[in-house]
Parts: structure tokens; sequence; C-alpha cells
């Protein structure tokens, strides 16, 4: 019975960073780092899929003005990844560190 109210609500398909997020309003979803403060509204344009309740539209005119409207809610750094790089039997070992950068948006709205 949950799936069926999950299936009526509308949702979006977007790029952001590369990689491809399903969103409804209202949900929070940590992308790749977006160049905005806490607090703006940021608006992606690259939807791929929109669901509505009369159906799915995947191309189009109507996808080309499609909107993804979201919230930064925070900015932040994830968890340390280490490179360990060795050459076996020549003394050669490099050391280093990465934390990728991600924001966290609240999706506002869905505008199609």
């Amino acid at each position: 019975m949950l799936a069926v109210h999950l299936e009526a609500q509308m949702y979006a398909v977007f790029e952001s960073g590369g990689k491809q997020y399903r969103v409804s309003p209202g949900d929070l979803v940590s992308v790749e780092r977006v160049d905005a403060p806490v607090g703006y509204l940021v608006e992606f344009d690259k939807v791929m899929m929109v669901k509505k309740e009369d159906g799915v539209v995947v191309a189009g005119p109507s996808l080309r003005e499609a909107r993804v409207i979201a919230t930064v809610v925070r900015q932040g750094k994830g968890p340390k990844v280490r490179i360990f790089k060795m050459k076996r039997r020549k003394g050669f070992r490099r050391k280093a560190g990465h934390r990728q950068g991600f924001t966290s948006l609240l999706v506002n709205e869905i505008r199609v």
C-alpha cells in the first residue's frame, strides 16, 4: 500500500556534478559541491525525466523547460579517502588523503 502512495507522488531525475539524482519536493539530497552560500536558492536545468500524476515525461519541449529548485542547507566535506602508492623493491612510497566537498540541498519544487 505504501508503494502505491509513492508512485502517485511527483518526482524528477536531474544531473549535477556528472551524477544523476531522483528527487521529490521536500527531499534532502547531498550533491557534488555547488558554489552557493547556505540559504540560497539553486536551480538545476539538466532534468532527465519528470513523473507527474498524468504520466512520465522523458523528452520533448516541456522537459527542456523543466527545473528543479532547491535551497542550500549545508556545505561540507565527506569522509577522508586515503591514497597510497608504492613500487615494490624501489623504496617509492607516497601517502595522501582527500575529502570531497558536498552540498546538502532541500528540494523546494519541480517546475515543468
